[in-house]
């Protein structure tokens, strides 16, 4: 397939790049720059394979103008923190392109998508409050429970999604990732996370870059799948402790719904190995 990759100048759009030329498709990278340095462990052969055009992702035409002649898009270009700008230019930034990039493919008739999604739209990660999960395992049917501008942006971006297919027919693949990390920046976090209260937010969850982009390639080539939110996690977390005695200590109030045993992660990846075959590649371990 010829495929858009909005953001593919960023962390996770080089590693989704790579992972797709590598994979026989054919990608334009729409960004607002060009890559300057390659992150770690993303193919630069590969990734260099790709067309650039810069793209106001806010703007309906120009990203139909990049769009034209392909097959789907993933859609990755977004302020990925509510750390550095205003908490309106946050929401508005990140609501408005993920709507100019949908309605581009549904104007020229493009029925298969992946946005990127976040588990921070279940609320615990950015809250002013400390805040953890209501239950682990976590699955996609956890509430959405949002005090803070991005996490409303990633669950607005999900109810736009979810309308556009009701109104096109696309596929759209909402992927909730946890935070995407290389595997050096992996290795140093599990050093600082051996008993970190704060963690518990996310309750010590991440997903290798490599992974990340592995989950996204195999969303859009699906198919049948209406729209669905996947969470796109790890095996294991990002502690050396066990994931129970962590939540027992840290997170009092996550009520702990079924065993993980060991280090086992505290997010459920049922639903995407269901859906697409997914299973995680890499640990830090």
């Amino acid at each position: 397939m010829k495929l858009l990759v909005t953001g593919g100048s960023g962390r996770l759009g080089q590693g989704t790049v790579a992972e797709l030329i590598a994979n026989g498709h054919e990608v334009v990278n729409a960004d607002q720059r060009r890559v300057v340095d390659l992150f770690e462990s993303v193919d630069a052969k590969a990734y260099q394979q790709a067309w650039f055009i810069q793209t106001d992702l806010s703007d309906v035409g120009q990203v139909a103008g990049a769009m034209f002649g392909c097959d789907g898009v993933i859609h990755l270009g977004a302020i990925p923190s509510p750390g550095g700008f205003p908490d309106e230019v946050v929401f508005r930034n990140n609501t408005g392109a993920t709507f100019a990039v949908l309605h581009a493919a549904e104007l020229l008739g493009i029925k298969k998508a992946v946005i990127a999604s976040s588990l921070s739209a279940l609320g615990t990660a950015w809250a002013t409050d400390f805040m953890t999960p209501v239950y682990a395992p976590v699955d996609e049917d956890h509430p959405l429970l949002n005090h803070d501008c991005y996490g409303l942006s990633k669950e607005v971006d999900e109810r736009t999604a979810e309308m556009f297919h009701r109104r096109t027919g696309m596929q759209v693949v909402a992927l909730r990732f946890t935070w995407v990390a290389t595997p050096s920046e992996v290795a140093a976090r599990a050093k600082e996370d051996a008993d970190d209260p704060e963690r518990a937010r996310v309750l010590w969850s991440y997903v290798d870059l490599r992974d990340a982009a592995l989950a996204c390639r195999l969303a859009i080539e699906a198919e049948g799948l209406g729209f669905v939110p996947l969470n796109v996690v790890a095996n294991d977390s990002t502690s050396s402790q066990p994931t129970e005695e962590l939540i027992r200590k840290h997170a009092p109030d996550t009520e702990i719904r079924s065993p993980m045993p060991g280090t086992a992660s505290a997010f459920s990846i049922e639903r995407i190995r269901e859906k697409l075959g997914f299973e995680p590649r890499h640990s830090w371990r």
